[in-house]
């Protein structure tokens, strides 16, 4: 199994509503309107993950697991790769429910979206000053 960290920040408008979604931005400022951001300040998108990993995850029915730690709590995404991921986007990663593919898109088919993350890791990512791992592993 292979694995990435990608380092975000929380923000004061944290929502975690969507119910297909999840997306972390290396964008500083998130609106309302983003309501499956969880995070911001990225250090990574999809376009500056190693070519290792992203190899990886570009394979059909590939078993990814997104661990979202926030201290002191931990969630834990199943998903799955496919061989058309893009994984070229320059400030999003976006892990979908459904099998939508675009090139925000890291992982497809996962159990869970935005709304379905514990509330108290919600709580936690609505101050900036919050740091947040989305611990991406693929076997």
């Amino acid at each position: 199994m292979i694995s990435e960290e990608v380092l975000f920040t929380g923000h004061s408008n944290v929502q975690s509503l969507h119910s297909r979604t999840i997306e972390i931005t290396k964008d500083k400022e998130l609106t309302l309107r983003g309501d499956c951001i969880i995070g911001v300040n990225a250090n990574k998108s999809c376009k500056d993950l190693s070519d290792k990993i992203k190899e990886k995850i570009k394979k059909n029915h590939s078993y990814i697991e997104i661990e979202l730690i926030v201290e002191p709590f931990s969630f834990l995404i199943k998903g799955s790769g496919h061989n058309e991921l893009l994984l070229t986007n320059s400030k999003d990663i976006v892990l979908r429910k459904s099998k939508f593919i675009c090139d925000r898109t890291l992982s497809i088919k996962c159990d869970y979206s935005s709304l379905e993350i514990p509330r108290e890791i919600v709580k936690a990512l609505k101050y900036s000053s919050k740091k947040g791992i989305m611990l991406i592993k693929v076997g």
